[in-house]
């Protein structure tokens, strides 16, 4: 007997799955809507899952189908393929945020993450204020680890409330069980789980946590995230639908991480051609030996400015920040990859350093 599972079969499914678990229909919505990079198609089907049981239902009823699914958040990370995607998009509506007693913070996955800071700073919580401005959804921080400034949300993640998708189960597991590492979990590039809520436990606190970019300065919590949010914006990393230069999937590449030779042979190069640059290159020592390098100055010091190639292309480097890929109104995901190669391919002749895109990407590829 056959196990493929047709198109058409998958699709009555999905629709019988979404109508009884009363899931919100998404007609007609293309990824490109649903994106903070706005490029991608149109999914099969779409819908918006309102609590978490619903959203993993959901899941688990798709996964029994066969269909070729998307979880969303807040799309902050994501670079999709233009055209008809054979694919089926849930997205997490659950957006409720708890203030709990000592200190504790609850979301649920479709809650806009700015918003949880904000809740948190507004409860007199200190730990997450660094983290003010980042686009996308909460259930989406674990996933990759998001973090800024000094900060991740390692820090004071405390557990996760996941669907296993093999096992099909609900629970609440320990953050130690993610693995969490700069920009990593085990839940990243797997689809083993889906985070359905978090819960943080941060600090009463006046003040912040020490500020990097301040050398330490610790300002009160209010004031902490209105400077984050200001520096932030100066780099086109605040969503705003007015400015292009915030059309983008944030921070495009990580940090490379190298050994220390590799990083003190670049400084050289740099120092050669560039007088006081190469002996100032940021370098962050980690506990394994290697050496942090910063993916942004690599980027710059290969050659590629702010708003690169030109003011015409349909998408270009931020010109606030080189490290975003920005899409300018009309750009598709072919332009967006265009980009990407040439960026990662120069610095790669350039440095000898592989840089490695941060967002997820769905019916591309960078190689």
């Amino acid at each position: 007997m056959s196990s493929h599972v047709s198109q058409t079969t998958v699709v009555v499914v999905a629709e019988t799955s979404a109508t009884h678990l009363d899931l919100e229909p998404l007609d007609g919505v293309r990824l490109k809507d649903l994106t903070t990079l706005r490029v991608g198609g149109a999914p099969r089907a779409a819908w918006r899952a309102r609590t978490a049981e619903q959203f993993a239902r959901a899941v688990e009823l798709l996964d029994a189908a066969g269909d070729p699914l998307i979880i969303l958040g807040g799309g902050s990370n994501l670079v999709v393929a233009d055209g008809d995607l054979d694919l089926t998009v849930v997205v997490a509506g659950n957006d409720s945020i708890e203030v709990l007693q000592g200190g504790v913070v609850r979301a649920g996955a479709g809650a806009v993450w700015d918003d949880v800071v904000a809740a948190a700073v507004e409860a007199g919580l200190s730990g997450i204020e660094t983290l003010s401005g980042i686009p996308g959804s909460a259930g989406a921080t674990p996933v990759q680890n998001v973090g800024a400034y000094g900060a991740e949300v390692s820090d004071v993640l405390t557990r996760v409330r996941l669907y296993d998708r093999e096992t099909r189960e609900i629970e609440w597991v320990p953050a130690s069980d993610l693995d969490l590492a700069y920009r990593y979990s085990n839940l990243k590039f797997t689809g083993r789980a889906v985070v359905l809520e978090i819960e943080l436990q941060l600090a009463p606190s006046e003040l912040s946590i020490p500020l990097r970019h301040l050398g330490g300065e610790q300002l009160p919590l209010a004031q902490a995230r209105e400077e984050i949010l200001r520096v932030r914006a100066a780099k086109g990393m605040v969503l705003d639908p007015q400015d292009h230069d915030t059309w983008s999937a944030g921070s495009f590449f990580t940090n490379p991480v190298v050994a220390p030779e590799l990083a003190d042979e670049i400084a050289r190069a740099v120092e050669t051609e560039r007088p006081g640059e190469g002996v100032s290159m940021p370098r962050f020592p980690q506990p394994d030996g290697q050496v942090k390098l910063s993916a942004a100055w690599l980027i710059e010091r290969a050659g590629f400015h702010k708003g690169f190639p030109d003011e015409d292309a349909p998408a270009r480097l931020s010109t606030k920040h080189t490290l975003a890929l920005t899409n300018r109104g009309k750009a598709g995901a072919d332009d967006v990859v265009k980009l990407a190669r040439t960026v990662r391919d120069g610095v790669r002749e350039r440095f000898g350093v592989g840089l490695v895109p941060e967002p997820v990407w769905i019916g591309l590829t960078l190689d």
